[in-house]
């Protein structure tokens, strides 16, 4: 019985520090969060003040007398 609990203390050890497929998971949590931000950033650089201000900007930096 108690060879029998030192296997199994043995395998929960090794089960809990082994850490195979710990970078698939890494990438798919990266790509989840750029997607996100992707997103994020696309929402607000298409949104009417930024597309207004933009448009201002480049109007003034036009029309500016040298």
């Amino acid at each position: 019985m108690r060879q029998h609990l030192r296997e199994l203390r043995a395998r929960m050890i090794v089960l809990a520090v082994d850490d195979d497929g710990m970078s698939t998971v890494e990438y798919a949590i990266g790509t989840i969060a750029a997607a996100a931000f992707g997103a994020i950033l696309y929402t607000v650089v298409t949104g009417d003040s930024i597309v207004g201000a933009l448009t201002d900007i480049i109007s003034r930096a036009l029309t500016t007398n040298v």
